[in-house]
Order: structure tokens, then C-alpha cells, then sequence
């Protein structure tokens, strides 16, 4: 018989086992959607419950499979390995059975799970490559995604393909948990196209909460993070709270490294023994697992009180028992995406207001508590409503492999809470090609299969399945793969000197690394003894046979190739002797640290870049912080997929010159002047206006009109309507200029270009027809004539088009026309017979009415043979003098 679990003694004392009948009920249609706040207990009772449900019977009311022998399994995500792990053991200490037997947990690195389990809890990354490997999930009941609002990437793209899954398997319970949640949008997404999911709304247990605010008059942040100055005012704001409360509290923090700091002050400010001791605790994902399992076990008989300085981790996935007490710095760590420099990373912001109420929740779930906020009410107020999801941000390299590999390149066709941005998947989807992991169509290779069943990211798998290939010692390239992924640093951006204190044990984070590598050491091993030697030739650039015993001596000498087929867009070149800048293959410039030993290199491989500015950056705008040298022969050869040649032409002196260019992405290589043919004489003139702007045409003036035009509908109608600025029309113009180009024989026939024709190819159809109704090039007026608009210049966002006419060609007109459907009224330049400017005016009737009269006095003996009637209303409109308007 499968183990059942004793419900009553799991749920005893939590608000979401009140709501079991109502989970039993959503559950029948096999989806459920269910919100309930931190500390009401869904962690641990929920995963019970469905395991109970599955071993009695199916959503569909049959009988569960015995064709393994045993009930269908409960997979439980958690966004966290250390929230995984103390998942299991919470449930399993509360179902008084042995951590693994009835629930374990799988984390990368660690499986603590007997064959007979019903629960097991697991990571989302360890749950997408289980669904690669085996999509239809044989033997597992049900999953259960927990901490949904998170917005994880792993997080979204596991309900994307959960929501296919169930399309083919509607046995499989799926259930999203969160403690706050739009809910709605998840259920419509798991739901069916007839329903969405239930949704089981769990209420808060919060009992009262005091919150106060303790500010701090100086910026929280500075140019390397938190500052040490806030620091420790938190510290000093949480002893005292911990002294005026006497229980155990909580501290949030963005980071480790703040966590580190801030456990060193609050143990120089508090008590450590006697009867007032207090007991500060560290908590964060970089931990051991003992000293993690210390933090969040909770207070044991007898133990003084304690405060566990904790990551964002213990925010909603991770409950911290005991706690009356927050003390708040308002800060996360979030993913940020340099496009421009083609960097992520982690950086400083202030929380978003929901995370913040979420942290001070955790005060009160078992009783009254206190929550105080280590900055003023207003910079509470400046905090963004919600954190973005982390897919609108983040590097979506590895989501693009496994989008691939599920058979949904760049995700379409696949339903997800969020898209992807577009930008972001084009270049993720670039550097797998680069990679040799996607082919040109997005495809996944029979290389980037076997890349994206390892668990571990894409470009670390690959380093570490071609490095093997090329290396006999595959101990020495995880060695080197461990080192890149484990977040170890070195002053001068070493990663061969981190490797050796590594190896000597001399870092902090040694035994670590050394599990790490182990641990990559034995799946290297394992994909090579399930994989052919006709399969094994599938290989990344770098990896043939015969380059095999150059490779063996240069890895086995330095990392860098290693960290080349990881990176091989971050391959550099020194700019020049001496100097600490380097370009980047991607294009990126930047610098190596003062005093670095690589600063001798001329070729390196990097592996980490941070955006930086002043002396440190030396003018590039960021410093390498790991790098390893590489030969000339290995740069080009581990950059393979990056080489190419072009013609480069320019125009100098009027005449077109010619260079052919050998490059490794943006570093060029060799340059050699060739013969121009005709064929270049258009990208040289292109390139010449690209460099010297649109200033280096010759603009007639109907040109400039069609054009001021053109920008004036754009910039009340959008699109289709094509924008006229500087920039827009540089980059969009060989569609427009480029079909002119190629007869031009060089700079001096740029005056012959018709540039309004070439404008108006850029004109939409079928709406270009109505140009001339929404901005004419003339404006009927009443004395019969017309008079030319002036449309304002593109760079002047606030202009009007005007229209100078003399003041008798207007006598009764009331109305001031209005161009773009009536969104423009045209402003009036009103100009005596000898052309002079009398007024400016967009309201004719209230001039007529007014400043008529004194314009009227002062010009009539003026232009006596012009009219100048009392009555402007009455009077014919004329271009004419008074003499000339009397002949018949």
C-alpha cells in the first residue's frame, strides 16, 4: 500500500487546512490556481494532500496506474535549493517519517530520495530538463509550482510547457501556488478553452503588525552597492529593535555579500553570551547546507534569541520560524540587461512596495509584531508597485536552448504569462548559433540536445562537453567550469590564479568548488558513456580531431579556451601595447583591473564584465573582472564561427576606396586596399552619410518641405506613417536612398540626388494617397489665391506649421483651418502689402475682433491704396490694391 499521509497532525494549526474541502473540490477538474499568504502553511500541507487524493483516485475518477507498482508521485517546485530542501524536511518532520522515504528533495548536486517516495521536491531548472528528457512525466500524479509570483524564468517557462503537457495528459494534477498572485491570468493560462482553473483563495492569518520607519538621511546606495554608511545604521536600527523587542528577528538585505557584512557589525553590537545573549545568523543561497538548515530550523529549547540576516529568499518561499520581528532595508537584487554592451547582471534597486509588505508579513503570522523599514515613508511611497517578471530582463540564452530543445523556438506557439522581449530572444538566439546549438532557422542541433538535457547553463555544458572532447583530463576542464560558474573573484580578474588558490584551498569557497567539480566531473562522464563515438563528433568549433593536440597543450597551460567555447563573443584583443583596454569580439570595450597579470596578454578569454566608469574603466565604461590568456592561433581558432571577410568602402577625397577585412566578430584582423568596383560605390556613400549625417546631402527645398511634412503626420498619427528624424532616416536608409545610389560615381554627385522622390518611397500605402488632404503643400485662402505652408523643421518637436499671408487675403475668415484631421491649427504670420510682419495669430476671430482695430490705425495712412476696412467681416478678401479691386 502507498504511504498516506497524516493530514490532521500535517495541517494542525494552518489557515490553508481550513480550506481542504475547497482544494479537493478545485482539484476534480485536474488544475487548481491557489493564493494564500506566506506562513498560511500551502507548502506543507498542499503537497499531502494531492499525494492522498492521487493514491485513492485519478481527476478522472478511475483507479491510479499500479503499472509501476506504487501510487503516482507529487513533484513540488521551489525557487530555491535551500527552500527545496527545507520543504522536505518540514513535511517529513511533521509526517514523522525519515527525510527521503515518503518526501526527498532533488537539488543540483544533492538527491535525497528512496524508490518508494510520493513527494519529491525539486528545483524548476532540475524539472525542465526532466520534461526534455521525458515530456509525458511517467509515474509523476501531479506537479504543484510553488511561489508562482516570483516570476522566475524557470518559473514561467514550466507553466508554458505544463499548460502543453496537460493538453495531452489530462491525468496529470497541475497546481500554481503563490503568495500574491494575478491569479486570473495563471488560471486562464492552465485552464482549458472552455474554462480557466479554479481558484482557491487561502486568507491571510496575519494577527496585528506594527510597522515603523527609521530613515536614513544619506543614499542607501553608492558605486559599489549598498553603502557601508546604511549598513550600518541597519545594524544599529536592528540591535536596538532585537534589544526593545527581546525576540527573534528577521533582516532583510538584497545580498550575500550584505549579509556577510551585516552578521560581522550585529555580532560587535550584541550581546554573544550570558543571560542576554543573541545569536546572529546568516542565510543565503551561497551557504552550506548545515549552516542554511541552522537558520531556518527555527529556535530550539533553551537557545537564546536570534537574528537571521536573510536574502530575499526568506521573503515567500522560505518561512523562518519564530520570527515577531523585520527590520526592513528595502532593497533586492534583481537581473539587469545591458544590450548596448551585450552584459547581465545582478544589481541594487529599492524593492518593490509588494515585496516589502510581504517581508513585513513574516512579524506577524504567529501573533502580534513589529516590521521596521530602515528608510522614510516617502522612499516607501517611490517603490515600485511590482517587481517586472525576470524574463523582461534577463539573459535569455539558456531560455532560448530550452524553448528549442521543447520544440517552440524563441517560444512561439508556446502560451507564457509573459513574452519574451523580441530583441532580447534575437540575440540569445545569436549567440546559440555562435554556439553551435540552434541552426539558422532556431532549431535546436543534435549538439544542442544533448547541451540542453545537462544541468548546468548552456554555454558552461558546452565549454564542458567540447573541452572534454578536446582534453583528455576532463577533471582539469570541470575544474575550470566550476571555477567560471562559482561566483569566485581575484583583484587583478585572474581566473588561473582563482584556479590555483582553489586548488590549494586557500579561498573561502574551496570546498565548495570542489563539490561543484566533482560533481560536473561525473556528468561529463556519464554523457560520454551514454553517447557514441559517431555522436561524440557532433562538436562545437575547436573540437575536431585534428586540432585535438594543439588544443591538449594550450588548455592543459592556461583556462582560456575553455572560457572561449563558453564565450567566444567575449574573445579580446589588447587595443594597443601597453594599455589596459581591450575590444570584444561582440564589440565591447573595456578595461582589465590595474596591476592585472593578464595585462601582458595580448589575446584573453573573458568570462565576466561589469559596467564601470573613471579610472578603473580606463575610458571604456567596464572592467573585465575574469579573464584567462589565450594565443593568437587559439583566439582564431576557438572564434571560428565569428571569422569573416568583407569589403569595407569610404569616400575620401571624393573618390571610392576599397579594403578587404579579415575579422574575429568586431576585431579586425587584416586590412588590405583593393580595386573599388562599381558594386561599392553605394555602401561608400551610405557609410559617407552615416559618419557625416544627413548634412551631407544636397536638400532642395522641396525636399525639406516633403519631408517636414512627412513628420508632422508621423508625429500626430504614428505608424504607418515613417518618422523624419536625423536617426531614422540613417538607419532605414538604403530602403529609401539606396536604389539612387549605385549611379552615383562618388561624393560629387550627391547634389544630384532627387532626395523628395527618394522620400517617397517611404510613404505607406494605401494611406499615402491622403498626404496632400492631411498636410498640403498650399492653403486656399479667401481672396482666391493660395499661400504656402511652412512646415516646421524635423529637430523642432514643438513647431507649427505656419502660413504667411497678407492680412487683406484673410478679410472674413473666422475659422483657422486645421491640418491632420483637425489636429493642427495652422498659425498665421499676417503681412502688410509690403510683405512685413503685422501679427501672429492661430485665432483669426479674436484678432478680428481686437488687435485688428490698432493694426487697422497704424497702417492705413501707411498703405493708403490698400484696403483697410472698419468692418473686416464684410469687407471681399483681395491681394489687390483698392483701385485695382474696383476694375471690373
Amino acid at each position: 500500500m502507498p504511504h498516506r499521509f497524516d493530514l490532521a497532525a500535517i495541517g494542525a494549526g494552518l489557515v490553508v487546512a481550513n480550506e481542504a474541502e475547497a482544494l479537493v473540490a478545485a482539484l476534480a477538474g485536474g488544475v487548481a490556481v491557489v493564493t494564500a499568504p506566506p506562513g498560511t502553511g500551502k507548502t506543507t500541507f498542499v503537497p499531502p494532500l494531492v499525494a492522498d487524493l492521487l493514491s485513492e483516485t485519478s481527476p478522472g475518477g478511475d483507479a491510479p496506474s499500479r503499472s509501476s507498482g506504487r501510487a503516482p508521485t507529487v513533484l513540488l517546485t521551489q525557487p530555491r535549493r535551500v527552500a527545496v530542501r527545507a520543504a522536505a524536511a518540514r513535511i517529513a518532520q511533521l509526517d514523522g517519517s525519515p527525510l527521503g522515504r515518503a518526501i526527498g528533495f532533488t537539488v543540483r548536486g544533492e538527491r535525497v530520495l528512496d524508490p518508494a517516495h510520493r513527494i519529491e521536491a525539486l528545483t524548476p531548472g532540475v524539472l525542465l530538463r526532466r520534461l526534455l528528457r521525458d515530456p509525458d512525466l511517467p509515474g509523476v500524479g501531479a506537479v504543484i509550482l510553488d511561489e508562482v509570483h516570483e516570476r522566475s524564468l524557470d518559473g514561467d517557462l514550466l507553466l508554458g510547457m505544463l499548460a502543453e503537457v496537460r493538453a495531452l495528459r489530462d491525468d496529470l494534477i497541475v497546481v500554481a501556488m503563490s503568495a500574491t498572485l494575478d491569479a486570473r491570468r495563471v488560471a486562464d493560462l492552465l485552464g482549458s478553452d472552455d474554462a480557466a482553473a479554479p481558484i482557491v483563495d487561502v486568507p491571510s492569518a496575519l494577527h496585528p503588525l506594527r510597522v515603523d520607519y527609521a530613515p536614513f538621511d544619506h543614499p542607501r546606495l553608492d558605486d559599489r552597492g549598498v553603502s557601508r554608511e546604511f549598513l550600518a545604521h541597519l545594524a544599529g536600527v536592528a540591535a536596538e529593535a532585537q534589544r526593545s523587542e527581546g525576540c527573534d528577528a528577521l533582516v532583510f538585505v538584497p545580498g550575500a555579500r550584505e549579509v556577510d557584512e551585516l552578521v560581522s557589525l550585529l555580532r560587535s553590537r550584541v550581546p554573544g553570551h550570558g543571560t542576554s545573549a543573541v545569536d546572529v545568523l546568516p542565510l543565503h543561497g551561497r551557504l552550506e547546507p548545515r549552516a542554511q538548515d541552522r537558520a531556518v530550523r527555527g529556535r530550539l529549547h533553551g537557545d537564546p534569541p536570534r537574528i537571521v540576516v536573510s536574502t530575499s529568499l526568506a521573503e515567500s518561499s522560505l518561512t523562518v520560524p519564530g520570527v515577531r520581528l523585520v527590520v526592513d532595508a528595502g532593497l533586492s537584487r534583481e537581473v539587469r540587461r545591458d544590450r548596448a554592451r551585450s552584459m547581465t547582471g545582478l544589481v541594487t534597486v529599492s524593492a518593490s512596495r509588494s515585496s516589502v509588505v510581504q517581508r513585513a508579513g513574516r512579524a506577524a503570522r504567529l501573533g502580534p509584531g513589529r516590521a521596521v523599514r530602515a528608510y522614510s515613508e516617502a522612499d516607501f511611497a517611490r517603490m515600485p508597485a511590482d517587481a517586472a517578471p525576470e524574463i523582461a530582463a534577463a539573459d535569455l540564452t539558456d531560455a532560448a536552448l530550452l524553448l528549442a530543445a521543447w520544440g517552440t523556438p524563441r517560444g512561439e506557439g508556446l502560451a507564457l504569462p509573459t513574452r519574451p522581449p523580441a530583441a532580447a530572444m534575437r540575440e540569445a538566439e545569436h549567440v546559440l548559433r555562435t554556439l553551435e546549438l540552434v541552426n539558422d532557422t532556431g532549431s535546436i542541433t543534435t549538439f544542442g540536445a544533448r547541451v540542453a538535457q545537462l544541468p548546468i547553463g548552456a554555454r558552461e555544458a558546452r565549454a564542458l562537453l567540447s573541452g572534454s572532447t578536446a582534453l583528455e583530463d576532463r577533471t582539469r576542464v570541470a575544474e575550470i567550469v566550476a571555477a567560471m560558474t562559482g561566483d569566485h573573484r581575484d583583484a587583478g580578474a585572474d581566473l588561473a590564479r582563482v584556479l590555483r588558490e582553489l586548488r590549494a584551498g586557500r579561498s573561502p569557497g574551496a570546498a565548495t568548488w570542489r563539490r561543484e567539480s566533482q560533481r560536473l566531473r561525473r556528468i561529463v562522464d556519464a554523457e560520454f558513456e551514454t553517447t557514441s563515438e559517431a555522436a561524440a563528433d557532433t562538436r562545437a568549433p575547436g573540437t575536431t580531431a585534428t586540432a585535438t593536440a594543439t588544443q591538449h597543450s594550450s588548455v592543459g597551460a592556461s583556462p582560456g579556451p575553455v572560457v572561449a567555447l563558453a564565450r567566444p563573443e567575449w574573445i579580446a584583443r589588447r587595443v594597443a601595447s601597453g594599455s589596459r583596454a581591450y575590444v570584444l569580439a561582440s564589440g565591447t570595450r573595456a578595461a582589465l583591473p590595474e596591476g592585472s597579470p593578464l595585462l601582458g596578454s595580448e589575446w584573453i578569454a573573458v568570462r565576466e564584465v561589469q559596467r564601470a566608469d573613471g579610472r578603473a574603466a580606463d575610458g571604456t565604461g567596464a572592467v573585465i573582472r575574469l579573464a584567462a590568456p589565450l594565443t593568437d592561433a587559439d583566439a582564431r581558432h576557438f572564434g571560428a564561427s565569428l571569422l569573416a571577410e568583407q569589403r569595407s568602402a569610404q569616400i575620401v577625397d571624393g573618390r571610392v576606396q576599397v579594403r578587404e577585412e579579415r575579422r574575429l566578430g568586431a576585431i579586425l584582423l587584416a586590412s588590405t586596399p583593393v580595386a573599388a568596383t562599381p558594386a561599392d560605390t553605394a555602401p561608400a556613400i551610405a557609410r559617407l552619410v552615416r559618419d557625416d549625417g544627413l548634412g551631407a546631402l544636397t536638400w532642395s527645398d522641396a525636399a525639406k518641405a516633403l519631408r517636414g511634412r512627412m513628420a508632422l503626420v508621423h508625429a500626430q498619427l504614428g505608424a504607418p506613417w515613417p518618422a523624419m528624424h536625423d536617426a531614422a532616416l540613417l538607419a532605414s536608409i538604403d530602403d529609401w536612398l539606396g536604389p539612387d545610389l549605385a549611379r552615383l560615381s562618388g561624393r560629387a554627385g550627391l547634389h544630384s540626388l532627387d532626395l523628395a522622390a527618394a522620400l517617397r518611397r517611404l510613404l505607406p500605402w494605401p494611406e499615402a494617397a491622403r498626404l496632400d488632404e492631411l498636410a498640403p503643400e498650399r492653403l486656399p485662402v479667401p481672396s482666391g489665391g493660395s499661400a504656402r505652408i511652412a512646415y516646421p523643421d524635423v529637430s523642432d518637436e514643438g513647431g507649427r506649421p505656419v502660413v504667411a499671408v497678407k492680412l487683406q487675403e484673410l478679410f472674413g475668415l473666422a475659422v483657422t483651418p486645421r491640418l491632420v484631421d483637425g489636429r493642427v491649427p495652422v498659425l498665421f504670420h499676417l503681412l502688410s502689402p509690403a510683405r512685413k510682419p503685422l501679427a501672429v495669430t492661430d485665432d483669426l476671430e479674436s484678432f478680428w475682433n481686437g488687435p485688428y482695430q490698432q493694426v487697422r490705425k497704424e497702417m492705413r495712412g501707411r498703405y493708403p491704396k490698400h484696403p483697410w476696412p472698419e468692418d473686416p467681416w464684410t469687407a471681399p478678401a483681395t491681394a489687390r490694391t483698392k483701385r485695382a479691386s474696383a476694375r471690373p
